[in-house]
């Protein structure tokens, strides 16, 4: 067992800096997110204006809101959104009147299978 132990002098030399540019570790989506929203809120109202049935707002809501979820998950939220409302839109209508013609046909026939609503 090696019992002499050499000390070991440190030597500093100048202090080295390094420049450092500061980045956020997300970019800063308030004013992106200010725009979605009243784009989000304007297409709505529109929609809204032109509906048949009262019925539909609630469906087309929801159409609103997963368009702009949807949305945020893209490059460029706001070019895609018009678009993808639209697309949840139209969907969110079928559906609904799909569920009304069932709706209508169980109160005409309650005892109907599932294989009549086709």
């Amino acid at each position: 067992m090696k019992t002499r132990r050499n000390k070991l002098r440190p030597r500093f030399g100048g202090e080295t800096r390094f420049p450092v540019a500061v980045v956020p570790p997300a970019p800063f989506r308030g004013v992106l997110e200010t725009q979605l929203e009243r784009l989000k809120d304007q297409l709505l109202q529109e929609s809204l204006r032109r509906l048949e049935t009262p019925e539909l707002s609630g469906p087309l809501r929801r159409a609103g809101n997963e368009a702009a979820a949807l949305a945020w998950t893209t490059a460029y939220p706001l070019l895609v959104f018009p678009e993808l409302f639209q697309e949840k839109a139209l969907a969110a209508r079928h559906y609904a009147l799909r569920q009304a013609k069932v709706a209508r046909r169980c109160r005409q026939n309650p005892f109907a299978t599932d294989a009549s609503f086709g």
